[in-house]
């Protein structure tokens, strides 16, 4: 069994542990605050952009669109936006992202060759070690995750798809649900997915009237709605990261103050053994003067 000393330092070791992850918990539910508030904000608009582009070009006929983010051509390339963060202490939210990607390159795209473009430094570090192509990393964005640096990391994708860099472009995050719950979602950028339908709800969109017409507005909301995809993606990847630091801070620090009680009650039984050997001590003195 460990002396007091031992004891002691280990209960102050794990004291001092227990504050930080305390304090790092309540920093990752501030900021998960203000993640949640922009996506609030945010998403009814991008959920909305992407719904209207949808039955837009589910009711055209999109080789009269003459645009080249909608042209569908044989998969021989595929590029992965990866998502993860720049820091750690985060649960399993980046090791997640690292297994659906390794998952989706031996599994769906095992015949494809993959490059690999990571927003965050953890992703970056672990999957630049398995042979994988990196074709940019861009860990700063987190820093500054503004509309305007996303949507020019998404003009540099829709420019290598056009000039046929890559046939298909998927962005790979953590998709924010609450603070405890995040799901790995793998979303196709590009090609521009047709979901055409013969039900009667896009029969009765094709009833509208729209001016100019179709094809204008389609050309016109393809850029904008692509990089409202990937400015969504990459802010659900950041609530997604506040909400799962503050999750694993929050058991890291239960996990601590058990330790710690636990340590204290061992220091106790030590401490009074101590004491009992000393008084037995002094009454066998005693004892052995008289």
């Amino acid at each position: 069994m460990a002396n007091l000393k031992e004891l002691r330092n280990r209960i102050s070791s794990v004291s001092s542990t227990m504050q930080i992850t305390s304090a790092m918990k309540m920093v990752s539910a501030a900021k998960l605050s203000k993640a949640q508030d922009v996506i609030t904000k945010m998403r009814p608009f991008a959920e909305k952009l992407s719904e209207l582009l949808r039955d837009l070009n589910d009711n055209t006929d999109t080789s009269k669109l003459n645009n080249p983010l909608t042209e569908v051509r044989e998969v021989k390339n595929v590029l992965f936006v990866v998502v993860s963060s720049n820091k750690g202490l985060a649960g399993a939210f980046n090791s997640n992202i690292v297994k659906k990607v390794k998952s989706l390159a031996i599994g769906e795209y095992k015949d494809q060759n993959i490059a690999l473009s990571t927003v965050g430094k953890k992703a970056h570090e672990v999957l630049e070690n398995k042979s994988y192509i990196i074709d940019g990393d861009h860990d700063e964005l987190l820093n500054d995750p503004s509309y305007e640096n996303i949507a020019d990391l998404m003009q540099l994708y829709m420019n290598d798809y056009t000039i046929g860099t890559y046939d298909k472009i998927v962005v790979i995050y953590n998709h924010f649900i609450n603070a405890g719950m995040q799901v790995v979602k793998a979303e196709q950028l590009l090609p521009l997915e047709n979901t055409n339908s013969e039900s009667g709800e896009k029969q009765a969109n094709s009833d509208y009237i729209y001016e100019p017409n179709h094809e204008e507005i389609i050309n016109d909301l393809i850029p904008k709605a692509l990089k409202m995809h990937l400015y969504k993606a990459i802010r659900d990847s950041i609530a997604s990261e506040h909400g799962a630091r503050m999750t694993a801070m929050h058991k890291a620090t239960d996990n601590a103050t058990e330790l710690r009680d636990d340590l204290k009650l061992s220091y106790n039984k030590v401490r009074q053994a101590a004491i009992t050997n000393e008084i037995l001590e002094i009454v066998a003195g005693a004892d052995a003067l008289n």
